[in-house]
C-alpha cells in the first residue's frame, strides 16, 4: 500500500496503544480484564471513524464506513461494558490466565492489552481498503455489503439478547442457553460477527488491494477456532455446567446455525 495509508495504520496503532494502557490501569484497580474486549471493539470503531475522514476514496463509500463499522463497534463495545465487565465476575478466560500467570499475571496482562492494540490495527486493514477504494460511484457488491451488515449485526444482536434474558433468570444458573438461535449453534453470537467481516470484503471488492479484505474473516475465524473464542469459553462451560453442556455439545453445531441432531435432549 501507498505511504498514506500505512501513515493512518501508524498513527492508529499509536492511539490504540494509549487507549490500552490507560485501560490496562483501569484493570488493575478493578481486578477484571475483561475491559480489553470492550477497548479492543471500541477502538475498531474509532479506527473506521478515523479512516474515513483521513483516507481519500469515494465520499459516499467512506460515509457508509463510518456509520456501519462505527456503529458495529460502539454496539458491541456498550454490550460488552454494560452486560460482561460491569455486571461481572471477571469473564472465564481471564480468571483463567490469572490463574496460570500467577505472580506474573500483572506483567503478562500489560502486554496481553497491548497485543489487543495491536489485533486491532490488523482487523481495522479491510476497513482502510474500504476507506481507500476510490471508485467513484456506489456498486452492487456496497449494496450487498450493507445488506449483509444488516444481517449480521441484527442477528448478534438478537442472539446477544436471548443470552442476556436467559442468563436474568435466576432458575437458570448451571444450565445451558438452549433459548432461540441457541438451539441452532452454541455461538451464534460468533456466527454473526464472523458473517459481518465479509460486509468489507464486498464493500472493497475491486479496490487496489482489495483481497486484503479477506484478512477479516479469515483472521476471525483463526481466532474463533484457535485462540480466544471457542476453545476458551467451552472448556470454561464445561467447568460450570458439565453434563447439560456437553450434551448441548453433542446435539448443537459449534458455529454455523443447522438443526440440532434429533434424539439428543
Amino acid at each position: 500500500m501507498p505511504g498514506g495509508p500505512l501513515k493512518l495504520m501508524l498513527l492508529g496503532w499509536l492511539g490504540m496503544a494509549v487507549l490500552m494502557t490507560s485501560l490496562y490501569r483501569v484493570q488493575q484497580k478493578r481486578n477484571d480484564a475483561g475491559i480489553a474486549d470492550v477497548g479492543w471493539a471500541a477502538g475498531l470503531a474509532a479506527l473506521a471513524l478515523f479512516y474515513a475522514v483521513a483516507a481519500d476514496g469515494y465520499p459516499l463509500r467512506r460515509a457508509a464506513l463510518a456509520l456501519l463499522a462505527g456503529f458495529w463497534g460502539l454496539r458491541l463495545a456498550l454490550y460488552l461494558l454494560f452486560n460482561r465487565v460491569l455486571k461481572g465476575p471477571e469473564d472465564g478466560r481471564y480468571r483463567m490466565l490469572r490463574e496460570q500467570w500467577g505472580q506474573r499475571a500483572p506483567l503478562y496482562f500489560f502486554f496481553f492489552f497491548q497485543m489487543q492494540a495491536l489485533w486491532a490495527i490488523l482487523f481495522s486493514v479491510p476497513l482502510l481498503v474500504v476507506a481507500y477504494h476510490p471508485k467513484p460511484f456506489w456498486s452492487a457488491f456496497d449494496t450487498g455489503g450493507v445488506l449483509l451488515w444488516l444481517i449480521a449485526v441484527c442477528g448478534e444482536t438478537v442472539a446477544d439478547a436471548q443470552l442476556a434474558r436467559f442468563r436474568a433468570v435466576p432458575e437458570n444458573r448451571g444450565k445451558t442457553c438452549r433459548a432461540g438461535l441457541w438451539r441452532y449453534s452454541r455461538h451464534p453470537n460468533y456466527f454473526f460477527e464472523f458473517l459481518h467481516w465479509w460486509t468489507y470484503v464486498l464493500m472493497g471488492a475491486g479496490a487496489p488491494y482489495g483481497w486484503v479484505t479477506l484478512l477479516g474473516p479469515a483472521t476471525m475465524l483463526l481466532f474463533l477456532y484457535k485462540i480466544t473464542g471457542i476453545p476458551y469459553t467451552e472448556k470454561q462451560a464445561l467447568a460450570s455446567r458439565g453434563e447439560d453442556y456437553r450434551r448441548y455439545q453433542e446435539s448443537t453445531s459449534p458455529l454455523i446455525p443447522w438443526f440440532p441432531k434429533k434424539g439428543r435432549p
